[in-house]
């Protein structure tokens, strides 16, 4: 492949990576807005169930490819592990409801950068695994919990219950991508995800129906934030992210797929009037620093020419 070839393939593979970004950036926006109307636990029940959806034609299409060589991968026949999926199906269950209880509390630029954490603590929980780090992961942490700090803590040293709520949300995005990693190899990774949006998703149900009192007029209401985060978000994004890594560079990805957090924000503030102060806009600068010093630790700023 030419040196032009493989640069065309790059910008394709970083401009879906930047849509990926907008996408999931504004579905903290969708999030909020949806809260209008219903609960936070049926809100999650009803958009995970679409995204289950919209991944049923590509499970499909992985069956009849005929591109696909059964003999060549072994793992074509192997059904999804039903114990893997539903652990994952918890983890994320758990870190999407902290998420979505956090957005009645706090802002859309808050739940975004805060959540965006995750990059920072996945390495720092790969520890406990076994797995080895460098100086990045603790560099990036150090400028992480600044940032947390100026964009949360107050100077009365008081924390928001929302903003830690999310937080917490980010300590099991941050065991949702080693569960990932884990089952990924080894497992068809859409049919562990279709398992786990099915497992997140009878999960909020289950929890709506019995502590929620959600009306057919509310979700109505909350149509398109509901669509926008089930299909969108869940469906189209998650989609894109997969076809653009297989080959997208890794220093490239970790950039732009940090702009989530960036475009939480914009949304905020053009769509629901968010204002960030001097003091939380300091704060988001040194997290995005530290979740792009984390992920970029080491990795090569050039590429040379083939």
């Amino acid at each position: 492949m030419s040196w032009t070839d493989k640069r065309s393939q790059t910008l394709k593979s970083d401009g879906l990576l930047l849509i990926t970004a907008f996408i999931w950036g504004f579905a903290f926006v969708a999030q909020r807005l949806g809260m209008q109307y219903v609960g936070p636990f049926g809100f999650n029940g009803v958009r995970f169930a679409l995204g289950c959806m919209v991944l049923l034609p590509f499970l499909f299409r992985n069956g009849l490819d005929n591109n696909i060589n059964p003999s060549s991968d072994p793992r074509f026949f192997a059904p999804p592990s039903l114990g893997g999926g539903l652990i994952a199906g918890l983890i994320l269950f758990s870190g999407a409801s902290f998420q979505q209880v956090a957005m009645i509390y706090t802002s859309a630029g808050n739940a975004g950068f805060i959540t965006g954490l995750y990059v920072v603590l996945v390495p720092i929980i790969g520890i406990a695994l076994g797995h080895h780090t460098h100086a990045g992961t603790w560099t990036g942490a150090v400028f992480a919990a600044a940032g947390l700090y100026f964009l949360s803590v107050t100077r009365q040293f008081t924390i928001s219950g929302g903003d830690l709520l999310v937080l917490v949300g980010a300590l099991f995005w941050a065991c949702h991508v080693h569960i990932i990693g884990w089952l990924s190899p080894r497992q068809d990774p859409l049919k562990i995800a279709f398992l786990q949006y099915a497992a997140c998703s009878v999960l909020s149900l289950i929890v709506s129906i019995l502590f929620e009192k959600n009306t057919f007029e509310g979700y109505i209401s909350a149509t398109i934030p509901i669509l926008y985060g089930g299909i969108m978000s869940v469906g189209v994004a998650y989609t894109l992210q997969v076809v653009a890594q297989k080959k997208a560079r890794p220093a490239h990805a970790a950039i732009i797929l940090s702009l989530e957090a960036v475009f939480a924000a914009m949304g905020g503030w053009i769509i629901l009037d968010e204002v960030l102060t001097l003091r939380a806009i300091t704060g988001c600068g040194l997290m995005f620093c530290g979740m792009l010093i984390s992920q970029l630790w080491k990795m090569p700023w050039r590429e040379t020419p083939q």
